[in-house]
């Protein structure tokens, strides 16, 4: 997969199915959408995604927005999916200010040879957000694309959204967030060295620390399951900062899991741990061995 990121200088050969929109979390939604343009790569088009770096609302709100997916994740995703050409089109205060129109022409157009684009209901591009599906449906003709403007879908009677999916995982309900994103929630990065608790304890552990942007739900302990080189594999997740194990002030909130049956070295290496289901919150032990006595617990509960 072809990354262009950071530039507004490229030109794709054509022709181009591009999928348009911020996806984060890539729902079930964005999922049908995607689908879209991969079905046009069967006819011969390159499939595009287009979105903005960094996303819209972190952009204009002018901080940052801990996102459901970070951006290696989405890369990681597009990629496994079959994406062609992946563009994280730079958002800054000139390109924000581009018109509708220009947009259309000069990058849709001239820059991406676009011959089919599939969109959102809710689209919105270019100076003040003015652009939108109705604009792409104006130019469809004079330009030479086909667009298709993809519906809402719709789970227990209400739209499945980014914000839908943000407040299931705020609120730990890992089920719930699974069934809207059609894949369990999941924490991607490398394995990096911790301070070897879990080891001293009998319960040696692989540890993550997602970068500061990534959307994490309630420090506590999750059923979980771990992808790495060696297959899948299943786990138990804590979340949160170890708050029996003196880190100093203002910890980071780190990623620890246990994996069942697995003694590799996972060091360096990538992992994917997907969060199945909430257990128990995060809390502070008055020892080491009344935090041992509980992890017993908690693995024996997690195995069954």
């Amino acid at each position: 997969m072809r990354i262009i990121s950071g530039t507004t200088n490229f030109i794709l050969d054509g022709p181009s199915a591009v999928a348009i929109g911020k996806f984060d979390g890539l729902h079930r939604g964005h999922k049908v959408l995607l689908a879209q343009i991969l079905e046009e790569k069967k006819n011969g088009m390159q499939a595009v995604v287009f979105t903005f770096d960094p996303p819209p609302a972190a952009f204009f709100s002018g901080h940052e927005i801990k996102g459901l997916t970070t951006k290696e994740e989405k890369r990681r995703f597009f990629r496994q999916l079959g994406v062609d050409v992946l563009i994280e089109f730079p958002l800054n205060q000139e390109t924000a200010a581009t018109l509708p129109e220009d947009f259309v022409v000069k990058i849709l157009h001239e820059k991406m040879k676009t011959a089919f684009i599939a969109a959102g209901t809710d689209l919105s591009f270019g100076d003040r957000g003015r652009g939108n599906c109705a604009l792409l449906k104006k130019y469809a003709e004079e330009l030479g694309y086909r667009v298709s403007i993809i519906d809402k879908v719709y789970d227990g009677g209400e739209e499945i959204s980014s914000t839908r999916v943000r407040r299931a995982v705020e609120a730990g309900k890992m089920q719930e967030a699974a069934r809207l994103l059609g894949a369990p929630y999941a924490v991607m990065g490398t394995v990096v060295h911790g301070r070897q608790i879990g080891r001293k304890l009998g319960f040696p552990t692989v540890n993550q620390l997602p970068p500061s942007d990534k959307l994490l739900p309630p420090n506590g302990v999750y059923l979980s399951e771990v992808e790495c080189r060696s297959g899948v594999f299943k786990g138990l997740t804590n979340i949160g900062v170890k708050p029996t194990v003196d880190q100093g002030e203002n910890p980071p909130t780190g990623v620890e899991t246990y994996l069942y049956d697995f003694e590799e070295d996972m060091y360096d290496s990538f992992i994917t741990v997907r969060l199945l289901s909430f257990c128990r919150p995060e809390r502070k032990f008055e020892s080491l061995e009344a935090l041992r006595e509980q992890l017993k617990k908690d693995i024996e509960a997690g195995r069954r």
